[in-house]
């Protein structure tokens, strides 16, 4: 057995296990055959690991502190495999972003300030750059608070994350193609889907092209996927994600639906009005519906409605101020862009919440000849 020193934090919707970056060296064992063991990731339930068998509890991050200007900390994402003994670095994740900045803080990895602590942070999957911004009255770092977000009716310490200048993060250009509308393959044919790369490459598709209106439960929704992640393979080709014979990641591109908003319930039965969000979206998440939205899907969404064209901009409702309210399954979930610097794509805010949950020594099943 390895021992690994970790903390499991909840950031958001999901739970992220962070280790430090000396911590996982020390081992010996490559990250990959680490997590593997750590999670259990080719059991499905993942019962002998730390994983929570879904999309949102199988993630883990590693942490280091950043000699790079205008950095505070750099860490890679990793979506373990479910059932899979695979770990996916393609992608980023801005619930796991908002638990790393809450780590940070409490390691004492930034300088923590007398009212609010801003943590820099560089996600080296993408070369993404993120702002965590935590309340800190007095120079104490927190370990609880009120904020709430959609998705759990736990509380924590709110996290003011910042996903700067986010277009382009893993292609290059906010639309990779070039065009705000691509026309792809489905099962039944030609579909429309908007190609955009911004928090991450997203597909996205107007729910009426499936039948759909948008206010589909979680299991409704799931009849849908199969098409979704045939039209997914065609958008990972035509953004450059993948070759012809390559297989697709599991997290990138991501896919989903839009419409217009119309009243729907949550998962807790809860009733939405009709004008009490801008859009309504359901989203994939490693071949399953995501309870609620991925936060780089919403920066995606986000980017996608504030350009003319795209199947978002079309459905969306205007708001003046940058303001873009989303249905999901969980609830309604608001991103604000901020203008920026001509040249420079605008920063995408939203509001989260974290929790430490749990500081541990975890007991890792590596097996023999897997060197670092």
């Amino acid at each position: 057995m390895l021992r690994l020193q970790g903390e499991m934090i909840r950031g958001g919707t999901s739970k992220c296990w962070i280790f430090d970056h000396h911590d996982v060296v020390a081992t010996g064992v490559d990250v990959d055959t680490l997590l593997l063991g750590a999670f259990n990731a080719a059991d499905p339930r993942q019962i002998d690991g730390v994983g929570g068998a879904s999309s949102t509890t199988s993630k883990a991050a590693v942490v280091q502190a950043s000699a790079e200007p205008g950095v505070d900390i750099e860490y890679a994402f990793a979506q373990v495999g479910i059932g899979d003994e695979r770990v996916e670095w393609a992608s980023n994740c801005g619930n796991c972003a908002t638990a790393v900045a809450l780590y940070a803080v409490h390691r004492g990895l930034v300088p923590i300030a007398a009212d609010t602590t801003t943590v820099r942070m560089l996600n080296v999957n993408t070369g993404a750059r993120l702002t965590g911004a935590i309340p800190t009255p007095g120079g104490s770092a927190p370990d609880e608070g009120t904020a709430a977000v959609p998705g759990t009716s736990a509380l924590g310490v709110p996290v003011l994350l910042g996903f700067q200048d986010p277009a382009g993060s893993t292609t290059g250009r906010a639309l990779p193609t070039g065009y705000v509308v691509d026309t792809l393959t489905g099962p039944e044919g030609p579909v429309e889907v908007s190609l955009v790369d911004a928090g991450a490459p997203a597909a996205l598709v107007e729910a009426k092209a499936f039948g759909l209106d948008g206010a589909e439960s979680l299991a409704e929704f799931a009849a849908a996927v199969p098409a979704l992640t045939r039209l997914r393979r065609g958008a990972a080709l035509a953004m450059g994600l993948a070759e012809k014979n390559d297989p697709v990641s599991h997290a990138v591109p991501k896919v989903g639906i839009v419409s217009r908003p119309i009243p729907y319930r949550t998962t807790d039965g809860v009733l939405v009005a009709q004008d009490e969000y801008d859009l309504a979206v359901r989203m994939v998440s490693m071949h399953a519906p995501h309870p609620a939205i991925g936060l780089t899907s919403a920066v995606a969404l986000a980017t996608a409605v504030a350009i003319p064209g795209t199947l978002a901009h079309r459905v969306a409702r205007e708001t003046p101020d940058g303001t873009l309210r989303l249905g999901t399954p969980a609830g309604v979930i608001t991103a604000q862009t901020v203008p920026a610097p001509e040249g420079v794509s605008p920063t995408v805010l939203l509001r989260r919440a974290a929790r430490r949950i749990a500081r541990a020594e975890l007991l890792v099943p590596v097996p023999e000849g897997r060197p670092a």
